[in-house]
């Protein structure tokens, strides 16, 4: 940026993301809304009952439910700050048990049948009608989940997993009625030799088979709804940082406890010591020391006095002060912060679509292998054939169930997300997540992103016929009107030294260029040379000595009175401490750095051998800085912009991913596909650290997904039978299937403890 590039910063850090117009009113909890998928910067504000699916975040309905497409269970869009429990999770839970102690005696019978001839005891009739009795409530009620989600999806034309399991265990299910009901209407060589008690030969029955499969998919279904429930651990962290009761002083000067939803914009609120700020505001009264941390990432607590902000959510270490509310709810900065994490939890990555392609096919090819070896088997397997055709046609619908696919990508984004928030790294959406991984350069701005942003006057030089004080009073009069960090240095020294500022008439900001105005009849022109120049003053007679103050790293803005130079003021602006350890770090990862700024080319060069930048590219206008990183793409670059000020806007939008600095503009961070909210370059080293470590684990997760399912359909089909005798049998497929997709969401879940600084 030069010196007269004028942005609009705030005097906090911008909001993180802004929600979108009011929504309609919430459609029929049993009639989910599917919507195309929109952008987490336009999402609308969620609602606190509002449900979605983790894998298809356009369904959103009010409370909890299953979804349309997949059929797998909703969860809330925000988290809430308390751990509760959900109630498909208890529902889930109590199914379990119930089926479970249901289903033991069911696998005693039929296993005692085969070890201990239990049905020369009793009879295979008898166990037959026993199992019938035992494991019909098991199918039906503890499973009926699964086969209402199953008619949902041939209903929606939206196979999926439940359609699967709802085949296999009812296929299991109704051939065991039957033979059951009335076993004289299958063939005599399907029916054994008549039991110790004299019945008639009776049929082979899986209810066994149907109970267990159905015991362990509930299972599975608790330990992944327990699982997904900790991924959104960084959005209750990050809710459980605003206070929920707050002291509001009332009109008569008393106070008041009242709760935080209850605070109206305008409310006095009072903040005593170890009390946390509980919305965004302005002190009015007292002073305090607040830690700021959770937003800056600065451990030292920063004094605030009567017209200092503050933001909900930081703690007042020391002092008592009156701020008045000036956001509240969801305008808040925490609030945004949190909408913007858990919008970014649900979109999906470009990686994704090859997942989501494969389970388009996936469900109608797994029918037809089960039904081809269904018939394979009744063909040409041994006796009995048809039990042999059936049970390892149901092994092969249980064992592909494709919930592990589903699951791989949108778990590592949600914790990946999750874990990004709670180290400063706000990620916009799953996309910007997977392209920082593949960056290899790296274009910074120079003034708030490699420095500081607070900047000094370091020396004021006067033109023959003015004074040091005239020089410096007018341009700070015509320099009020902009909130650039150099603008706000050159008025905070015209104000250290008392010199009072004048009114300004036709003022105007050209952006990135300069600035004009009338002061005391007398046109004032103040930017660099270059714009001077464009206004017809000649800075000749100053360049040495503005060019002595450049080699110092110092910024040069030039002073023109009614057509005349008037002289220069010097400012410099000191480089962020953690600024040269993350440019090493990034370039040890070889990433190739490009400082970009409007400065002067020797000023530019000074910093960029201070931090040990080799390419500056410097004298840019703000229109410039698009095209630089447009032709760097063009080369077949992936370029990242790091950058903070209104005119980094264009650039952020041009970049392959836009860093935005969050102690800059909101226009930048809306710009941006990341925004650091700790304000420095380690944040971008973080940024990369967590996009490698959220790609890995996807890949690792669909490496899982499709290995379990690429080996488990042939092996649930038989193709071990004719050469080793080995079959699988429909419960370890259904084992097997449950823990696929409990140990995606346990790898996914280790991004939580990834070091990702």
């Amino acid at each position: 940026m030069t010196a007269s590039n004028h942005e609009h910063h705030h005097a906090h850090p911008g909001h993180a993301g802004h929600g979108g117009p009011a929504r309609p009113a919430h459609p029929p909890a049993q009639a989910p809304l599917v919507r195309p998928a929109v952008a987490s910067g336009s999402e609308p504000a969620a609602r606190p009952g509002d449900y979605t699916c983790p894998m298809h975040p356009q369904v959103r309905q009010p409370g909890p439910g299953t979804c349309p497409i997949c059929g797998m269970a909703l969860e809330p869009v925000l988290a809430g700050a308390q751990d509760a429990e959900s109630p498909e999770l208890r529902d889930m839970t109590r199914r379990f048990w119930i089926g479970l102690a249901l289903t033991l005696p069911v696998f005693v019978l039929e296993m005692g049948g085969h070890l201990f001839n239990i049905h020369h005891l009793i009879g295979q009739q008898a166990s037959n009608w026993v199992q019938l009795a035992l494991a019909t409530p098991v199918v039906l009620w503890a499973g009926g989940p699964f086969f209402v989600r199953a008619a949902a999806s041939l209903r929606n034309r939206s196979l999926n997993m439940f359609t699967l399991i709802a085949l296999g265990t009812g296929a299991a299910w109704l051939h065991s009625i039957v033979a059951t009901l009335a076993p004289g209407l299958f063939p005599a060589a399907m029916r054994g030799t008549p039991g110790t008690a004299g019945e008639a030969g009776a049929v082979a029955v899986y209810f066994e088979a149907a109970a267990v499969i159905t015991v362990l998919v509930l299972l599975g279904q608790v330990l992944e709804l327990r699982a997904r429930e900790k991924t959104s651990g960084a959005i209750k962290a990050l809710l459980n940082l605003a206070p929920k009761m707050a002291v509001k002083v009332k009109d008569d000067g008393s106070d008041e406890t009242v709760s935080v939803d209850s605070i109206q914009v305008g409310d006095r609120l009072r903040v005593r010591p170890g009390e946390k700020v509980p919305v965004d505001g302005e002190l009015v009264e007292g002073k305090g020391n607040v830690d700021e941390s959770m937003v800056t990432g600065e451990p030292l607590p920063v004094a605030k006095t009567v017209g200092a902000k503050v933001t909900a959510g930081t703690l007042n270490q020391t002092g008592s002060f009156v701020l008045q509310a000036e956001k509240v709810g969801a305008d808040t900065l925490l609030s945004q912060i949190v909408h913007q994490v858990a919008a970014a939890q649900r979109s999906r990555a470009p990686i994704q679509r090859m997942a989501d392609q494969v389970s388009g096919w996936f469900v109608p090819v797994v029918l037809g292998i089960a039904a081809l070896t269904f018939a394979a088997w009744l063909a040409w397997g041994p006796a009995p054939a048809f039990g042999h055709a059936l049970v390892n046609a149901v092994a092969v619908l249980i064992i592909a169930c494709p919930c592990a696919l589903g699951l791989a990508t949108p778990m590592s984004i949600m914790v990946g997300v999750g874990r990004g928030a709670q180290q400063g790294v706000l990620v916009r959406d799953a996309e910007a997540l997977e392209r920082m991984e593949q960056v290899d350069t790296l274009v910074v701005d120079k003034t708030g992103t490699l420095t500081a942003g607070r900047p000094e006057i370091v020396h004021i030089e006067a033109a023959p016929g003015f004074t040091t004080q005239e020089v410096l009073q007018k341009l700070a009069s015509v320099e009020r009107a902009s909130e650039h960090p150099l603008a706000l240095a050159i008025v905070a020294g015209a104000q250290a030294r008392q010199w009072p500022l004048l009114p300004v008439t036709d003022f105007d900001s050209p952006l990135g260029k300069g600035v004009v105005g009338t002061v005391e009849g007398q046109r004032i022109v103040s930017g660099s040379a270059r714009f001077l120049a464009e206004q017809g003053l000649d800075v000749a007679g100053l360049a040495a000595l503005a060019q002595a103050q450049r080699e110092r790293a110092a910024t040069v803005i030039y002073v023109g009175v009614a057509g005349r130079l008037a002289g220069f003021v010097a400012v410099a602006d000191p480089v962020k401490p953690t600024t040269p350890q993350a440019l090493r770090a990034l370039q040890a990862a070889g990433l190739r750095v490009v400082m970009l700024t409007g400065d002067n080319r020797t000023t530019a060069e000074a910093v960029g051998r201070q931090l040990g930048i080799a390419e500056v590219i410097a004298d840019v206008f703000p229109e410039d800085k698009a095209a630089v990183v447009r032709d760097l793409k063009s080369r077949g670059r992936v370029v990242a912009m790091a950058g903070d000020g209104v005119n980094d806007a264009p650039a952020l939008a041009a970049a392959d991913i836009g860093l935005a600095m969050a102690t800059g503009s909101d226009v930048a961070m809306e710009s941006a596909g990341v925004t650091l909210l700790h304000g420095d370059l380690m944040g971008i080293v973080r940024a990369r650290a967590l996009s490698r470590a959220t790609m890995r684990n996807i890949r690792q997760n669909l490496v899982l997904s499709f290995a379990y399912n690429v080996a488990g359909i042939p092996l649930a089909a038989g193709v071990l039978y004719p050469a080793f005798g080995l079959l699988l049998s429909p419960v370890v497929a259904a084992a097997a299937m449950a823990l696929s997709s409990v140990s995606v969401i346990a790898n996914a879940l280790r991004l939580r403890t990834t070091t990702i600084s």
